[in-house]
This record gives structure tokens, sequence and C-alpha cells, in this order.
């Protein structure tokens, strides 16, 4: 199925770990073959890096923050003419060309 939440799009965290819930922010990425999305400054991660050479260039050593992924189902889209969080639907035009709606105010989201 196609996902409705795109790059780019504001989300809210609906449920989840780590006191990330009711939080807001952009999509970074997404990955749809796993029906996850990356939201910045959610779900934050630290990792120890160790230093290595690649390619003649050594890597920052240290510990590394970096955002790690959701799962779609855990986030809602905020629409843009309400702000609030909604539900996603999809309408055709007279040209056959499909665009997100929200269910509350039923505003075009494209």
């Amino acid at each position: 199925m196609k996902a409705k939440i795109k790059k780019g799009d504001t989300v809210e965290i609906v449920t989840g770990p780590r006191g990330d819930k009711g939080k807001r922010g952009e999509v970074i990425r997404t990955i749809p073959k796993k029906n996850r999305i990356v939201v910045q400054g959610v779900n934050i991660r630290k990792k120890h890096q160790r230093q290595f050479q690649t390619e003649g260039k050594t890597m920052d050593v240290g510990i590394i923050e970096f955002e790690g992924s959701l799962d779609i189902s855990n986030v809602m889209l905020v629409c843009p003419r309400c702000n609030e969080p909604t539900r996603v639907g999809i309408e055709r035009d007279e040209d056959g060309k499909a665009y997100r709606v929200c269910k509350q105010c039923e505003a075009h989201i494209d």
C-alpha cells in the first residue's frame, strides 16, 4: 500500500517510547519497504564510534547522535490548514490525478 506521508511533511508522534509522544517534526526520510520514517529531532539514538580510516580520511570519534526510524503507524500527518493531526484521504480530480486530503477540514495537502 502506498504511504500517505512523504518527505518534508510535518508529523506528530501519536505513540511510542522515550517521551516522544506529542512532539512534532519534519520527515527527513521514508523507508517504504520497511514501512518506517525518520523524523527530525525525534527518537534520538547514540552510537559510540571508534576511529577508522576510509579512502584516506579519518572518521570522527566519540559519541554520535542521530535520529532513529519510527513505524509509520505511530505518527499522524499535521494538516497545514487546521494545524491538527489528522487522517489522510486520497481523492481524484477530473483528470485522474490523485491528491491528499485532510479528513477533518477537507483541505488539499499537496
